[in-house]
This record gives structure tokens, C-alpha cells and sequence, in this order.
């Protein structure tokens, strides 16, 4: 995509050329930030899988206190993983919304709705 926006870039006017130039780093650092989210949420999900296994293994030893533990940090993990995914979503959509006004005024498209 940042290639695209380059080479209309070549055709245009310096100040043009410098926008485009600009929202292909824009548009990288935000594919670079999603891929981060995209990770964070993954950890935060490996996170609560290895704490439900952890919980098994506690009942199926029948560890009555270390179950009331785990049950405890188990719930804490998935309140924490819910935290992440609002997060996640939230910004992936903001970031959806940043890509597609960056493609929107490159387009000559920014006054239309």
C-alpha cells in the first residue's frame, strides 16, 4: 500500500508528495501498532488457557486450597484478557478509521461522505 501511495506521489506536487510520503509512515506505524495488539491479545489469551490448565490440575489432585486459588486467579486472568480485547477492538477500529481517512484524502475523497 505505502508503495502506491509513493509512486502518486512521483506525479504530484512537492507538498503532495510529502503527504503521501508521510501517511505511507503513518499508515506502517499503524499496521506495526495493530500487529502488537494483534500479539498482546494472543499472550492474554495463552495467559488464561495456562491458568484454566493449572486449575484442572489442581482439582484433579483434589489441592482444595490451591483451587480456591487458582479459581481466584483464573478469574482475575479473564477480567484482565477482557480489558485487553475491549482494548484491542477498540483501537483496531480506530485504527480502521485512521487508515481509511488517510486513503480517503489521498483519493480526493475527503469531502464526500
Amino acid at each position: 500500500m505505502g508503495s502506491d501511495l509513493r509512486r502518486r506521489a512521483a506525479y504530484e506536487s512537492p507538498e503532495h508528495s510529502a503527504e503521501f510520503i508521510a501517511s505511507a509512515a503513518r499508515l506502517e506505524e499503524l499496521h506495526e501498532c495493530s500487529a502488537l495488539l494483534r500479539r498482546t491479545r494472543m499472550r492474554a489469551e495463552e495467559i488464561v488457557d495456562e491458568a484454566r490448565a493449572l486449575l484442572a490440575e489442581a482439582e484433579q489432585r483434589g489441592e482444595e486450597d490451591r483451587v480456591l486459588e487458582l479459581r481466584v486467579q483464573l478469574e482475575q486472568a479473564r477480567g484482565l484478557y477482557r480489558k485487553v480485547l475491549n482494548a484491542y477492538v477498540t483501537i483496531c477500529h480506530n485504527i480502521t478509521e485512521e487508515r481509511q481517512e488517510i486513503l480517503r484524502e489521498h483519493m480526493g475523497l475527503s469531502g464526500a461522505a
